[in-house]
């Protein structure tokens, strides 16, 4: 850009100084001339009120929902944690569960053993039967044995009265 000037400059002064015009300061030339000297740099524009606030606010949203997204993902992962540690208590006291029906199940198969093999109410009535019967026929023949007894008695009683007699 600077050496567009200085040409233009340059030209000016050659026209003043003589009369004759040049081939190189003709105004097609002069437009050709700056054309083909160098490409001119656009200046950046500042950024405007309307398109910072649009920048600026696509910014804060972006990152506040990142944010937002991190916090959520935070939440879900202690929540998931915490639902993974319910599952895994509800799983021990399902198997304690399942250790005590198994327990119980093995008493009521014991139980149902020796009530098969233990005596019924009808069966002890009948056996206490039986042994009043063989009690009372038992008491009987100890009271015959008994009068018996004591009828040997009488007799050795009165043959010893009769035998007490000295015999001289």
């Amino acid at each position: 850009m600077a050496s567009s000037t200085r040409l233009l400059a340059a030209s000016r002064a050659i026209s003043r100084q003589s009369p004759t015009r040049f081939f190189s300061t003709s105004s097609t030339l002069k437009q050709e001339a700056t054309g083909n000297v160098g490409t001119v740099q656009v200046q950046k524009k500042p950024i405007g009120g309307l398109r910072g606030g649009v920048v600026g606010f696509l910014f804060g949203f972006s990152l506040a929902s990142s944010l937002a997204a991190y916090h959520l993902l935070e939440e879900y992962q202690q929540a998931s944690a915490a639902l993974q540690a319910s599952v895994e208590e509800l799983k021990l006291s399902t198997e304690k569960v399942s250790a005590h029906v198994r327990r119980i199940e093995a008493v009521e198969k014991d139980l149902k053993a020796l009530s098969d093999v233990s005596a019924s109410k009808e069966d002890i009535s009948r056996v206490r039967a039986e042994v009043k019967k063989l009690y009372d026929g038992l008491h009987i023949e100890f009271l015959d044995l008994r009068s018996h007894v004591w009828g040997i008695q009488q007799d050795l009683h009165k043959l010893s009265k009769e035998s007490t007699s000295v015999r001289i």
